[in-house]
């Protein structure tokens, strides 16, 4: 590393660190008008979902692009633009492009999580130019559509702001959880092994530094654990001498990666929330962003806990709801808004989108909808999505994806925390919420991965590493996937168009990939190894793809990620097809537009007589009634509902081809018939 005399190295950092760029931006934005003109102060999905409710979410490193253009520069295309319009596409969500990583002395180190761990407000040039964002957001803009940008609230990675830090400059060490450790207890630090910056502290190293008082010690859980890797959310630095000429040692908080230290959001400097609105104002003035995710905004507050022997408090804090309503405000108030990666409890996911992001990511029904596919019973997924409405947690505010490129997480964290001791009804029985979790999650694994689907794979404790069509294949019972007949990828499809009504057709934003539109597989283990070689199984599930047959011959994305077999073909292809699943999909769009079932409010999901049966009741604006019906079984299923919510001698109207079929019985009494993977949207009409 550099040597910290050298006041040039010094400036050199300084010059690159995001801090000293949000003190530059932010200063534009005070004392102008424009920045009291938008409502800021409460959460409004109605209004994002208004914005665009269906969104397309990319993954740069995994996208093959046009020739002699970058990543950005092919979602600038204007054809690509011209098909999503087609499909029913209104928004671009990025993904994170801004340079991530780290420094060593002068010299980057690469990503540690997919560009998660930023270091710059400056786009990586391996994505593009700021030139090209923002032509990116003007094509978008032609065609009805907006352009989302990332933030990440949480932490960094370890670029020019935490080597500053390191060594005590300024305000930088304000910036982090990090804590000075007199070289006196540096015999309770585990030595750094050579070409390493930090290593894990052990559990019992973690217990001794919190008796000593220098950390809060233990958290409620451990993210990515992994023994001998991750044993603890805690790293102790190499020493570091500072320009002062002092050689230090620091213990760091990292809710997930040692390369992602986090930002201490409660310090006397506020010099992390002075770097991350400056880097949230960048994305909406600089670049032109229309609204921003807030990337693991969940872990924003650590409390030591007031028990003895019981783990801090670092999940449903308070202070992250503050700083969730103060970046979010900061936001609207600037004429964006912002979606919330939370994986909580159902609770707190409540607690936090009433003063704070105006959209939540839905991470409770999609291990849900896993299940209930895998096993043909939509018992569970039932359970979460009534769960969710006895919360107050209405679809509106949520986004429900299909696949993203994170794994199929199942941590189920609803049921193994603050419920864990509560009883639930399941098949007949009654199950602690923990037992509920964990009986869920062994069926997951158990027909998603091993001898079923060996293509598939756990990730860590997190979930498991699967494409939407690898859960389907293995939900079908296909082991083999090398050599797919048309009959098996028809089966493939039906299934997929079935997760797609499930997810569009109810209230909120719906989101889907590239790797949902081409029909992806995962990689062969092989493909990736180096990749995951530390146990990062994700990268199977993120196989290159070509949306719009940019490249035919491509074997790999211009960041050399492997290209997987697409079941389905490029968007062009399949818009000429009328059987293909974007030809069927387009349709689904068209009809959650025409009913304006993205700001419905979801007034019942009642129990059916068929447990492959689902039902979903929506209010629809001028009193309307919608109902979403579902069959996750591959056979044919006939089932009846009964709500207090289904108007009894109303008509029932199928929305896709107008035919009625029937009406509400007298006690309220909807009875469906559905095929196999086959969904409905029926409406009520009263006589």
């Amino acid at each position: 590393m550099s040597d910290p005399d050298d006041s040039g190295y010094i400036r050199w950092l300084r010059d690159r660190s995001m801090l000293a760029h949000a003190e530059r931006i932010a200063g534009q934005f005070s004392g102008i008008g424009r920045v009291w003109q938008s409502p800021f102060a409460n959460p409004n999905p109605a209004s994002a979902a208004a914005t665009a409710s269906v969104w397309f979410t990319a993954y740069p490193v995994s996208m093959i692009t046009k020739p002699g253009h970058s990543f950005l520069g092919t979602l600038a295309d204007d054809e690509l633009w011209r098909a999503f319009q087609t499909i029913g596409i209104g928004a671009v969500h990025t993904g994170p492009l801004k340079r991530a990583g780290g420094i060593f002395g002068r010299e980057p180190t690469p990503s540690v999580d997919g560009y998660f761990d930023r270091i710059s407000t400056e786009i990586d040039g391996v994505f593009g130019t700021e030139h090209e964002f923002r032509r990116m957001c003007e094509v978008a803009a032609a065609h009805g559509g907006i352009v989302i940008d990332d933030i990440v609230p949480g932490h960094t990675g370890k670029g020019p702001d935490f080597r500053l830090a390191e060594m005590k400059v300024g305000d930088y060490p304000g910036i982090y959880h990090m804590v000075e450790i007199p070289e006196a207890d540096w015999p309770l630090l585990p030595d750094v092994p050579d070409g390493r910056d930090s290593v894990n502290l052990g559990a019992e190293a973690e217990a001794r530094l919190a008796e000593r008082g220098h950390i809060v010690g233990r958290l409620q859980r451990v993210i990515f654990h992994e023994p001998g890797v991750k044993d603890t959310n805690w790293s102790a630095t190499a020493p570091v001498t500072g320009p002062d000429g002092v050689r230090r040692r620091w213990v760091y908080l990292h809710y997930f990666k040692d390369g992602q230290p986090s930002i201490n959001w409660l310090d006397p400097t506020f010099a992390g929330m002075r770097l991350v609105i400056g880097d949230a104002l960048h994305s909406l003035s600089t670049l032109g962003a229309g609204a921003l995710r807030l990337d693991a905004n969940g872990f924003l507050g650590v409390e030591k806990s007031a028990t003895p022997g019981a783990p801090a408090w670092s999940e449903g804090h308070p202070l992250s709801e503050a700083v969730n309503q103060l970046v979010a405000g900061m936001v609207r108030k600037v004429g964006g808004f912002t979606f919330q990666e939370l994986n909580l409890s159902i609770d707190d996911m409540a607690r936090t989108s009433d003063r704070g992001a105006d959209l939540t990511y839905d991470f409770v029904n999609r291990p849900a909808y896993a299940h209930a596919l895998a096993t043909g019973d939509t018992e569970f997924l039932r359970l979460t999505l009534t769960t969710a409405l006895r919360a107050g947690l209405q679809p509106m505010r949520l986004v429900h994806a299909l696949q993203n490129h994170d794994e199929m997480t199942y941590e189920l964290v609803h049921f193994t925390s603050a419920h864990a001791g509560e009883c639930f009804p399941f098949r007949g029985a009654e199950l602690s919420g923990a037992e509920l979790a964990a009986t869920v999650r062994g069926e997951l694994i158990d027909r998603l991965t091993g001898p079923r689907a060996p293509y598939n794979s756990t990730f860590t404790t997190n979930g498991i590493a699967s494409t939407i069509a690898t859960v389907i294949t293995a939900s079908l019972g296909i082991a083999d996937i090398t050599n797919l007949s048309p009959e098996q990828i028809a089966r493939v499809r039906r299934a997929h168009l079935l997760l797609a009504m499930f997810n569009a057709w109810q209230p909120g934003v719906f989101a889907l990939s590239g790797w949902d539109l081409c029909g992806m597989l995962t990689l062969h283990r092989s493909q990736v190894a180096e990749l995951t070689r530390t146990g990062d199984t994700r990268w199977l599930h993120r196989a290159a793809y070509d949306l719009m047959d940019y490249r035919p011959d491509a074997t790999e994305s211009p960041s050399r990620i492997p290209r997987g077999r697409s079941l389905y073909g490029s968007v062009p292809q399949q818009l000429g097809d009328p059987g293909s699943f974007v030809t069927g999909l387009r349709a689904i769009l068209r009809l959650r537009t025409e009913s304006g079932i993205a700001t419905a409010v979801q007034a019942d999901v009642p129990a059916g007589s068929d447990p492959a049966l689902l039902a979903m009741v929506h209010r629809l604006d001028g009193g309307r009634t919608q109902v979403t019906v579902l069959n996750f079984a591959e056979r044919p299923a006939s089932g009846c509902f009964t709500s207090a919510h289904l108007p009894a001698g109303a008509a029932v109207r199928d929305m896709f081809t107008g035919a009625v079929l029937g009406e509400v019985g007298a006690g309220q009494v909807l009875t469906v018939s559905l095929g196999p993977h086959e969904g409905r949207s029926l409406e009520l009409t009263a006589g």
